[in-house]
């Protein structure tokens, strides 16, 4: 059984209240599950408001929803928000923040999502909206705390920051923010993060493009080796955030890994030896050209082909791909008939906006979407779609199943700008 301190008992007894006692119990049943012998305090929670809990909650009433999705219960419990001792960050949702129309969403979701944003901003969340929260003032130090929902954050919070924290889901990362607890095991445990797998890297990867495909192959490569966690060893040079985050939501993609160490990046992995805990008996393994142009023909149709949608920005775009893109289509114009959507947070859309990126790229007819992209939007945004364009393995992998026969071809942002301006991809 779990050992709680008295703080985290007087919660369980329900001194503060049925809503948190209700969360703290859930708290202490999956520490239990776990095997937990301790919680530990949260620090930061990045986990979803406005439409998922809508569509997990069955209901058009919020409190009624919120209760069903994230307090799992019968009980007639309204919404009373979150621990002022944890700062809480919005994943994406299923619509747009500013409008719905280029996803083909519904005035009346769209409002909902709106409303449903409200009460999680009224209860202490800060509506953000997005897969990079990184990008958008989740800063943690090396050891803190976290719990977040998001596959590819779990891995850039461990590897680069050198936080400690796990994906687990919604509701329990509703428990944590109403709470501030979570349970104490997987990579809140020091040895649970050293790495068990050396990886050397033997393909070209100067790229942002090259560390998505090489994140791709590596989820691939680990999943067969029981998830063990990785150490990247190789001659790379010029790792930025932009390849990290590249990298990370590819390797999520493919495997369930949350913490894979880079030789000299990882606060961990100053040297391979001290990633692997000074083991010396460990596998050798490699990302290979071969098993780079693998991934590639996985991810892009052959050929050429007429296409309608062309999303950019899987994980969110920074400021500075937002910059580089508006450069990239100055004075170009979208082809009748296509739909080009470079997707970010609602807080870099407004710097675009600011800086006069945003100007730019709706002059060329092109949009800057936010809260989410084509993988939560819903089966419509694909209406009339035969051909797709993603430059991020991650969408190219999963909307392949969405298009229903439908062509999918992965490029850069330069190729996927390209194919929306003349109306067709060019096999290169």
């Amino acid at each position: 059984m779990v050992r709680l301190t008295e703080y985290e008992q007087k919660m369980l007894d329900g001194e503060f209240g049925r809503y948190k006692q209700i969360a703290m119990e859930h708290v202490v049943e999956f520490a239990n599950v776990m095997g937990a012998e301790e919680l530990v305090k949260i620090s930061k929670v990045h986990m979803c408001a406005g439409c998922p809990p809508l569509e997990y909650g069955h209901s058009d009433d919020f409190d009624e929803s919120f209760r069903r999705t994230y307090l799992w219960t019968k009980e007639n419990i309204g919404f009373e928000g979150f621990s002022p001792d944890v700062y809480i960050q919005t994943d994406g949702a299923a619509v747009d923040h500013y409008d719905p129309k280029p996803m083909y969403n519904s005035e009346e979701l769209f409002k909902l999502n709106h409303e449903r944003e409200l009460r999680f901003a009224e209860g202490g969340a800060s509506i953000v909206g997005s897969c990079t929260p990184y990008l958008n003032g989740w800063i943690l130090t090396r050891g803190e705390t976290f719990m977040t929902t998001e596959s590819s954050n779990v891995l850039f919070s461990n590897s680069v920051f050198g936080a400690a924290g796990n994906a687990n889901g919604m509701a329990a990362c509703g428990w944590a923010a109403i709470t501030g607890r979570g349970p104490k095991c997987g990579m809140h445990i020091p040895e649970n993060r050293l790495a068990t797998v050396e990886v050397q890297i033997k393909c070209k990867c100067d790229t942002p493009r090259d560390w998505d495909i090489i994140g791709y192959a590596l989820g691939k490569l680990i999943i067969k080796h029981n998830n063990a966690i990785p150490v990247l060893t190789g001659e790379f040079h010029d790792i930025d955030t932009i390849r990290l985050k590249r990298m990370f939501s590819a390797i999520a993609t493919t495997s369930g890994l949350e913490m894979c160490h880079i030789e000299g990046i990882t606060p961990e992995a100053p040297t391979k030896g001290i990633a692997l805990g000074n083991k010396t008996d460990y596998p050798v393994l490699s990302i290979t050209q071969e098993d780079y142009d693998n991934a590639v023909s996985c991810l892009c149709d052959p050929g050429s082909g007429p296409v309608q949608l062309v999303t950019v920005g899987c994980p969110h775009y920074s400021l500075q791909e937002i910059r580089d893109a508006a450069k990239y289509i100055k004075g170009k114009k979208v082809h009748e008939g296509v739909r080009l959507i470079f997707w970010t947070s609602s807080s870099i859309r407004e710097a675009a906006r600011l800086s006069g990126y945003l100007n730019t790229i709706e002059e060329a007819g092109a949009t800057i979407g936010t809260n989410g992209c084509p993988l939560v939007q819903g089966f419509e945004c694909y209406r009339g779609v035969t051909g797709m364009v993603a430059d991020a393995a991650k969408q190219a992998h999963y909307n392949r199943s969405w298009l229903k026969g439908g062509k999918m071809y992965y490029g850069t942002m330069e190729q996927c700008v390209d194919a929306a301006v003349s109306g067709a991809w060019e096999e290169k």
